[in-house]
């Protein structure tokens, strides 16, 4: 059988999508009768303000054998043919169990991690410091209800790492065959389907809360042995090589190899990996302030008069700002449409925001992170490795006393931050617990809050409408990516510790559920081939 993918076949909103293969037909010059099947590979939306959006697709198109693979397609239409195999599974037989291994993190690095080991016969350990889903979920609402704040349970640790309380991202760029295997098994584990062909896929928090605890089940089924509030506190180290982990200060786990998934926010197990000769370095990451704007505002500017049509989503946006004069780019980050903003403190006494959407996204309010560069030079001069640990935790901490001392977040009209007024007054806000007004320049280095003012009205140039008196600025948005790289060689082990093996966004080589995932995979696979 004969299989082409074929892309750029569009849709107008009132057509349906059995016109594809007839569609197909037109822009390849074949006969209906021809195309046996089409399938979606990828939705999108072109949506371009001042033209009716269209739906665009990648498409899996199965022809008779005796057709042609064509010269050309009409409007610039491309076709390649493809090959008929899935994704292969990452998930390799051994002879005879190999391990006992351990992985630290719970997050999408190290589940896919101590997936693809239990699925190879491996003895595997999960530790997680957080609570599960359940417990962690009712801790949550109480931190953002009360303001009752618990150090081991909260938005960033726990059960299904920092993601779980966001948006359920999996837009990644990369080309990475496992991507697709990855977003497959989300979908058995009780993603929705549309994951797998949406240009922009995400999942939901509401909907991947239900998928994380499939997830631990379906470890526990395979021989995984799963446990919360456990936080490694210690390695045992010996002749250059890991032989143990030590967790909750008292206990030691014996292990033939570690994969370090324990994502970007475990300030504390950073310094226990530097106590213990593990080779880190700073790297830039950036920072700023979570922009919210009315959802109908961005669909606004996004639709323009086909704002109001049924079968268009929730409009997004992502857009960047370059500022040469002051060698700095400015861009938005984790746009969450129909969401809320959260806070999501990392220890106490400080305000950390980021984004939330359910599967829905039917929000009244739209928000994104708008962040800065920030280079190591920045925080990092001649500080060691952590300095930028210390960096954005001291203007957490600011944001903490900026906002009241209780957790709520400074907040600031956005044509005022960027006037540089300061008019006491804030209006509604979807951020949870809540805001209090601030004059937001008190809680940014002085470099992003230029950089910040200067780049928001650059964006407003590229989508007017943004700089709006309706919208808010809420602060400070600083977990973009980890600070700090854990050095890896090419056998995916720390260059100074023989059997540790560091992966995911926290090892500073990932960052989103695809992309961690992915690198938590490849970090078992580098792990079991150093076990046979």
């Amino acid at each position: 059988m004969k299989h082409w993918r074929v892309s750029g076949i569009k849709l107008d909103l009132d057509e349906q999508e059995a016109l594809l293969p007839a569609k197909v037909a037109s822009a390849l010059l074949l006969a209906l009768r021809e195309i046996l099947s089409v399938d979606v590979m990828k939705k999108a939306i072109d949506a371009r303000r001042n033209k009716p959006p269209q739906f665009v697709y990648v498409l899996k198109v199965q022809v008779v054998d005796d057709v042609a693979f064509p010269g050309f397609a009409k409007g610039g239409i491309q076709v390649e043919d493809m090959e008929e195999a899935g994704p292969a599974s990452p998930v390799k037989a051994v002879c005879g169990p190999l391990g006992p291994v351990v992985v630290i993190g719970g997050g999408p690095a190290g589940l896919f991690a101590a997936y693809v080991l239990a699925g190879s016969g491996v003895s595997v350990t999960l530790l997680e410091r957080g609570t599960s889903i359940e417990e962690r979920t009712r801790d949550v609402d109480a931190f953002w209800q009360s303001g009752i704040f618990h150090p081991e349970s909260n938005v960033l640790f726990g059960e299904g790492g920092a993601g779980t309380f966001s948006d359920g991202k999996l837009t990644s760029r990369t080309k990475h065959p496992h991507a697709l295997w990855v977003k497959q098994t989300l979908v058995q584990l009780g993603a929705p389907d549309d994951i797998l062909t949406d240009a922009k896929p995400h999942i939901g928090t509401d909907r991947l809360r239900k998928v994380m605890v499939n997830f631990r089940k379906k470890l526990i089924d395979m021989g995984c042995v799963v446990r919360f509030r456990t936080q490694v506190t210690d390695f045992v180290i010996s002749r250059g090589a890991v032989k143990a982990v030590v967790v909750n200060h008292q206990e030691e786990i014996p292990t033939d190899g570690v994969i370090v998934a324990i994502g970007q926010n475990a300030d504390d197990t950073y310094h226990a990996l530097l106590d213990r000769g593990v080779a880190l370095q700073p790297k830039p990451f950036a920072m700023g302030l979570r922009a919210e704007h009315p959802q109908a505002l961005i669909n606004e500017i996004q639709y323009g008069p086909w704002r109001a049509h049924p079968k268009l989503p929730p409009a997004e946006y992502f857009v960047t700002a370059a500022i040469p004069e002051m060698n700095r780019s400015v861009y938005t980050f984790c746009m969450c449409p129909g969401g809320s903003v959260i806070g999501c403190a990392a220890f106490p006494g400080a305000v950390i925001t980021n984004g939330m959407s359910n599967r829905l996204r039917s929000g009244s309010f739209a928000n994104s992170a708008v962040v800065v560069n920030v280079r190591v030079e920045d925080f990092a001069p001649d500080a060691g490795p952590l300095a930028g640990l210390d960096f954005r935790r001291h203007w957490e901490q600011k944001a903490f006393v900026c906002g009241g001392g209780n957790y709520f977040a400074p907040a600031q009209n956005l044509v005022d931050f960027v006037s540089g007024k300061s008019s006491g007054t804030v209006g509604s806000t979807s951020f949870l617990p809540g805001v209090n007004f601030a004059d937001l320049a008190e809680a940014l280095p002085r470099f992003v809050t230029d950089a910040l003012r200067i780049g928001i009205q650059r964006i407003h140039k590229k989508m007017p409408g943004f700089l709006s008196d309706n919208a808010h600025l809420i602060g400070v948005e600083t977990r973009t990516s980890s600070p700090v790289r854990i050095c890896r060689g090419s056998d995916g082990q720390c260059e100074s510790v023989r059997g540790l093996y560091p992966a995911g966004e926290g090892a500073g080589y990932a960052g989103g559920i695809i992309s961690s995932a992915i690198d938590g995979i490849g970090a078992a696979g580098r792990l079991l081939a150093g076990l046979r």
